[in-house]
């Protein structure tokens, strides 16, 4: 038996008691997922002791799109969603796409559904968000496990159009600072971009012109105060670099195309 429209109420003042913000948002999803008033209550348990909503209801919603999410696993965020429409704008017909430290697949699997014609790869360090984004991906690409750029096919070098990598860039003396939410329940190597955050994206930046095609361009999401030094990292690494930004996603977007 679902779980009555009576639930509900009994839902908001449980996550409210609990410091959730969007109470009575989270309480609707979590209504509507749970098929049963056990499942019901187990998933207001593990809200209230402070599971990620998206890893309680079991997928996370992105660029139109309802993505699979699991414990241990990135959530994706919304301002993402910039990165993909700029990778989207940049695409040629049928492009070879790269979804690089791909967590749960989010990106590759809108790129992959704004653009039919694409030839889809993406590659993880973290098994546990290799599995999640071969089941978000599906046969619409290929997911690799490895670091980087090294699990990737030989063959793709010189071809790729697309290169969009959601690298980590949290500064490792700030992870401490994020909410609870992300630094209990997210695994660190999604989150830790080193002392200045900018480590992954700097090893990204100086061999994704040996991936690139000619015109084909790397994209990286970042922070607004990291943005300078990002763009100068591109230029040293031979691509031409320029920002994107978007207020409403509060979103910074760094893309580099390859000459």
């Amino acid at each position: 038996m679902p779980p009555s429209s009576a639930s509900h109420a009994t839902v908001v003042t449980a996550l409210r008691s609990a410091g959730c913000v969007f109470a009575e948002d989270e309480a609707r999803l979590i209504v509507s997922t749970a098929r049963t008033p056990v499942q019901l209550a187990a998933m207001v348990d593990r809200r209230v002791a402070g599971l990620p909503l998206e890893h309680v209801l079991g997928w996370a919603e992105f660029s139109g799109l309802r993505i699979s999410v699991r414990p241990g696993v990135f959530v994706p965020r919304r301002r993402t969603e910039f990165l993909v429409q700029q990778a989207v704008a940049l695409a040629s017909e049928a492009p070879v796409v790269v979804d690089l430290c791909c967590g749960s697949g989010a990106v590759g699997a809108a790129l992959a559904a704004s653009l039919p014609g694409a030839e889809l790869h993406a590659a993880d360090i973290d098994p546990t968000a290799v599995r999640c984004a071969r089941r978000n991906i599906g046969a619409r690409g290929h997911v690799y496990e490895g670091d980087l750029f090294d699990p990737l096919p030989r063959a793709l070098r010189g071809r790729v159009g697309v290169l969009a990598a959601n690298v980590p860039y949290v500064p490792t003396g700030e992870v401490g600072l994020l909410p609870p939410e992300a630094r209990d329940h997210e695994p660190l190597v999604a989150l830790d971009g080193g002392g200045d955050g900018l480590d992954v994206l700097r090893r990204v930046a100086a061999e994704a012109p040996l991936w690139l095609a000619p015109g084909g361009s790397l994209l990286v999401e970042t922070s607004e105060r990291q943005a300078d030094l990002a763009v100068e990292t591109f230029a040293r690494a031979g691509l031409i670099p320029r920002l994107e930004v978007s207020e409403e996603l509060y979103a910074s977007v760094i893309i580099g195309m390859r000459p």
